[in-house]
């Protein structure tokens, strides 16, 4: 499986949570550690912890492990390392305050067909 289907598939298995704003940048050419970043939200705590876990439970499925897993008991941040894609799931206010999407503005977004319902509205 390549770093971009196992990137589509974190997408998949995070949005069959509910996950909000879906972003995934191609940094492949920007960074040494890693192809994909996948960057998303929750709306709380549990909800963060939830989506991390149901992308963790489908890698497990292809006998994939995460290189590390950090902040996810805490739910407002979960990073979750793949080597070839690392995910960043937000409890929706923080994801603002960190703003990696801006710190890698340069790297490519890869198009993603994300429903109606997966866009965050302008709850907070």
């Amino acid at each position: 499986m390549t770093s971009t289907e196992q990137a589509l598939l974190a997408v998949d298995a995070a949005l069959s949570k509910k996950a909000l704003d879906p972003v995934l940048l191609d940094v492949s050419s920007h960074a040494s550690y890693t192809d994909f970043i996948l960057v998303l939200s929750g709306t709380s705590d549990r909800h963060v912890q939830t989506i991390a876990d149901a992308v963790i439970e489908e890698f497990a499925r292809l006998y994939k492990r995460p290189i590390g897993v950090e902040g996810q008991k805490e739910g407002q941040w979960a990073l979750i390392d793949f080597g070839d894609l690392v995910v960043h799931v937000f409890y929706h206010p923080m994801r603002d305050f960190y703003d990696l999407e801006g710190l890698w503005c340069d790297a490519p977004r890869v198009t993603l067909a994300v429903p109606p319902e997966a866009r965050a509205r302008q709850m907070y």
